[in-house]
């Protein structure tokens, strides 16, 4: 289909079965692609056999910073997505536009990592396709012209959601769609980890390829242990939104790295590489000389660790055995957790900014005993998840968003499917 009949196919109303499956508004979603083939016509012009992808950003519904302790998760891919126009070119060049960015050119007979790159899409986009290409993928050029409305700094991986895009695209293109979600998760962690050099876990890849409600558990990460949930979180009576405090990511680095780094003391007095390995009877036992050698906040957050890990097991069985209330349980017993002994909520080095904790605050205030609401993803700035009763939904938006400015909360729903070609 040349890029004329995809524009008209679209507002034809050709794909709006897809379109209300990934969004619930088919209308919204049409005037999205359509609008995305005319950018894609103005970069490449005409060409044919286009096709649409999509890959879903992610929320972390259980498990707060258990994965790289190799525990378990739970976590969910949303509404919010980038999506890619592309056509093949016959010239063994990758070309990706991404609105709002400069044109990433990649030559796929030169996929060799380079230090300059480090940090940047292109990097991202050389690492699916090498590792594509080592499990026999024959790859070819290609144009794309891509949009998203994972906002960055939402802690819904932006990231992750342009890697398993990626991954669709040259899996469904060039490779027989022969990948598995797994496979196309696992693919977009080697080129983060490798290419693009930022050490991360595998559960934004895994809950953005996988869709739906997903469980996994690492405890071997290169072969996750990994159960698709289906629930229908409209039928009990609550909505899923996050709030963007609006916190600077800047200088928090060294933050994040410190929940690894005294998760990792404890786990070798322990004896083990990862938490996940450790006798809890030990580390309860051994609380002293821990304490002694390892300082207060590192057993409390490997306390943290324990307790939220066998928590992701109870909110699975919630979900799965239908009981909402029960689970709501968990996510508030999570977000105290991160409060109280994983300590995510703010940074030592900046006390006067505390926006996840006044977020919070201001949320189970409102909420009065209902529903729920916890730090969501890394902490220390960002988001926090809340769970609203429908009835409540526009009077929280108006409270939350007076404190934190206008569209900070965003409502989401979560997608049945992962990376997704439209047809």
């Amino acid at each position: 289909m040349n890029i004329k009949d995809l524009k008209t196919a679209i507002e034809s109303g050709k794909y709006n079965k897809d379109f209300a499956m990934l969004y619930g508004d088919a209308d919204k979603a049409a005037e999205r692609y359509s609008k995305a083939t005319s950018s894609f016509k103005e970069i490449f012009g005409e060409a044919e056999d286009v096709r649409l992808f999509s890959a879903p950003g992610r929320t972390e519904i259980g498990g707060n910073h258990t994965d790289h302790q190799h525990g378990c998760v739970l976590a969910g891919s949303v509404d919010l997505d980038v999506i890619a126009v592309v056509a093949p070119n016959d010239d063994g060049v990758i070309r990706i536009k991404s609105e709002g960015y400069n044109m990433d050119t990649v030559d796929i007979a030169d996929l060799e990592k380079k230090e300059e790159e480090k940090g940047y899409a292109i990097s991202l986009i050389k690492g699916v396709c090498s590792r594509f290409k080592e499990m026999g993928c024959q790859l070819s050029g290609f144009n794309a012209y891509t949009t998203s409305s994972v906002l960055k700094g939402s802690g819904l991986s932006s990231s992750a959601a342009f890697e398993v895009l990626v991954g669709t695209i040259i899996n469904g293109m060039f490779f027989d769609n022969k990948a598995d979600a797994v496979t196309v998760a696992k693919i977009g962690q080697f080129a983060e980890r490798e290419y693009f050099g930022k050490p991360c876990g595998l559960l934004d890849q895994m809950a953005s390829a996988q869709g739906g409600f997903t469980y996994a558990d690492f405890n071997d990460p290169a072969n996750p242990v990994v159960e698709k949930i289906s629930l229908d979180l409209s039928k009990f009576g609550y909505t899923l939104c996050v709030v963007d405090t609006g916190g600077n990511h800047a200088n928090l680095t060294q933050d994040y790295a410190d929940i690894t780094i005294e998760c990792k003391k404890i786990s070798n007095k322990l004896g083990v590489e990862f938490l996940r390995d450790a006798d809890t009877e030990k580390f309860y036992s051994e609380i002293a000389s821990l304490r002694a050698e390892c300082g207060d906040r590192a057993v409390l957050r490997a306390f943290h660790f324990f307790n939220e890990n066998e928590r992701v097991l109870s909110q699975k069985a919630a979900l799965k055995k239908g009981d909402f209330e029960e689970f709501l349980s968990y996510v508030n017993a999570s977000g105290q957790s991160s409060y109280d002994y994983l300590q995510n909520l703010y940074s030592t080095s900046a006390v006067n900014e505390q926006g996840l904790s006044l977020a919070i605050a201001l949320t189970k205030q409102f909420l009065n005993g209902k529903g729920a609401c916890r730090v969501h993803g890394g902490g220390f700035a960002g988001t926090i998840q809340c769970y609203i009763p429908d009835s409540m939904l526009a009077d929280y938006k108006k409270m939350i968003e007076s404190a934190f400015g206008e569209g900070s909360c965003c409502v989401l729903s979560i997608r049945p499917v992962g990376g997704y070609e439209i047809k």
